[in-house]
């Protein structure tokens, strides 16, 4: 079964409304639906959604987006031990903020696809990680 992982960036762009994140991932969310694919985002990724949506709309409604992305078909990694190393040496290694090492050692560790449109992310080495990249247009 194929694993794709979403890291804050696409969980934002998607929760935004931006084009091209609602169909990428949309279809991904999808095909996790249809049991097709397993969908996956690491807790500190969707914890950082959470503050960057209290930031600009306000805990009520930051809090409902999530509720409402949780009660879809993507899996959320636990933070436990081997990960938070596995990003530690990532974050060490790479020019990337340590909430990001989260996505990109989770898709590692599940040898899995990063779908991102995240610059930081996408200038990482093939080598690093794999990664899907979403385009960053226009909303709606």
């Amino acid at each position: 079964m194929r694993v794709v992982v979403l890291d804050a960036w696409a969980v934002l762009a998607l929760l935004r409304g931006e084009r091209l994140a609602v169909e990428v991932v949309g279809y991904y969310v999808n095909q996790a639906a249809s049991q097709a694919t397993r969908l996956l985002v690491n807790v500190v990724n969707l914890g950082e959604v959470l503050y960057r949506l209290i930031q600009v709309e306000g805990t009520p409604l930051a809090r409902r987006h999530i509720a409402r992305f949780r009660a879809g078909p993507v899996e959320v990694v636990p933070a436990r031990e081997p990960l938070v190393m596995a990003a530690a040496e990532l974050k060490a290694a790479h020019p990337l903020s340590y909430a990001d090492a989260f996505a990109v050692a989770t898709a590692r560790l599940e040898r899995a696809s990063l779908l991102t449109g995240d610059p930081e992310i996408l200038a990482l080495p093939k080598s690093v990680v794999r990664t899907r990249r979403i385009e960053r247009r226009d909303r709606g």
